[in-house]
């Protein structure tokens, strides 16, 4: 019988090809300070979240988002205006990628 079965060879090659994207981008910006990384198992997209101390998340958030070469950013203002929620995603290498970062702009903001 065939069909649309997902098996666990399909879920593991799309971790190893999200995982080799994360990797060659890591290779190519061997400066960038880390973040928190998940690859999916649905799909193997790449879910990054910074968490870095509060000064400085907008400008990491910023080079994450150039090293993936994502386009724009979605700023999503909380009901009193701060923190502010940037969301960013697209995809790399056939890879969904998708990066997200809480900023509280005191004094920090490089818009």
């Amino acid at each position: 019988m065939t069909g649309g079965w997902i098996t666990q060879a399909d879920r593991s090659r799309w971790q190893q090809r999200g995982d080799a994207e994360l990797a060659g981008i890591l290779a190519a910006h061997p400066g960038i300070p880390v973040i928190a990384w998940t690859v999916t198992a649905s799909g193997g997209a790449l879910s990054g979240q910074v968490l870095a101390p509060d000064t400085g998340r907008r400008a990491l958030f910023g080079e994450w988002r150039q090293a993936f070469g994502l386009g724009e950013v979605t700023e999503t203002p909380s009901a009193g205006g701060t923190p502010v929620y940037l969301h960013a995603r697209g995809a790399r290498g056939g890879v969904a990628v998708s990066i997200a970062a809480t900023v509280f702009d005191d004094g920090e903001d490089s818009r």
